[in-house]
């Protein structure tokens, strides 16, 4: 049976512990809240997408050229809001061929819809450092709701980077063409850097 001495020794230190650990959830459930403020995206960001093929590899790619701005409201997350616009004319593929097919009228139609358009309805969010971002997506003239995930990655006292995902359904938009070879679910997976300005 451990001493006196032992046990509070024990007590001291698993208190400390408990403090430690309960300071640290406190600094990290303000994540958001502490990174409040307006940014604008950065063309360093990275924004991808997949298509999955049946019984083959499917489409990746990316795009070069994209433009938007966020606001993190710091006493209410609910009130902030996403404006992005993407240039589906910049697809890149690594393959000539299937990128002159996604900026033909069969898919994105770039000739009468140069822009992909997004613009957040609602922010909620889902853990210390997460949030579920609802709003309407823009392409070739037909309006959707669309959900995105949104998780913070690393900020400072300039920039913050969020891991943003999500999933589209192509034939809302009128891009159907070739389904069902090529799925209707098109993946994004994002790397957004935001710089306040």
């Amino acid at each position: 049976m451990p001493d006196q001495t032992t046990a509070s020794t024990s007590m001291t230190g698993a208190g400390l512990a408990l403090a430690f650990l309960i300071l640290a959830g406190v600094a990290h459930a303000d994540e958001l809240a502490d990174a409040a403020g307006k940014y604008r995206i950065d063309p360093s960001s990275h924004i991808s997408f997949s298509v999955g093929q049946v019984a083959g590899g499917g489409i990746k790619g990316d795009f070069g050229k994209f433009r938007g701005t966020f606001r993190i409201d710091g006493r209410n997350i609910g009130k902030s809001n996403v404006n992005f616009t993407l240039l589906p004319a910049s697809v890149r593929t690594g393959e000539t061929r299937v990128e002159t097919f996604l900026r033909s009228d069969a898919i994105f139609d770039v000739a009468n819809y140069p822009e992909i358009v997004f613009r957040s309805t609602s922010v909620t969010r889902t853990g210390p450092d997460s949030a579920r971002i609802e709003g309407n997506l823009t392409a070739r003239g037909r309006t959707h709701k669309a959900v995105f995930n949104a998780t913070v990655e690393r900020r400072n006292a300039r920039n913050i980077n969020f891991h943003v995902q999500g999933q589209v359904l192509r034939s809302l938009y009128g891009m159907d063409a070739g389904t069902p070879i090529y799925s209707n679910l098109v993946n994004f997976n994002m790397q957004l850097q935001g710089s306040r300005g």
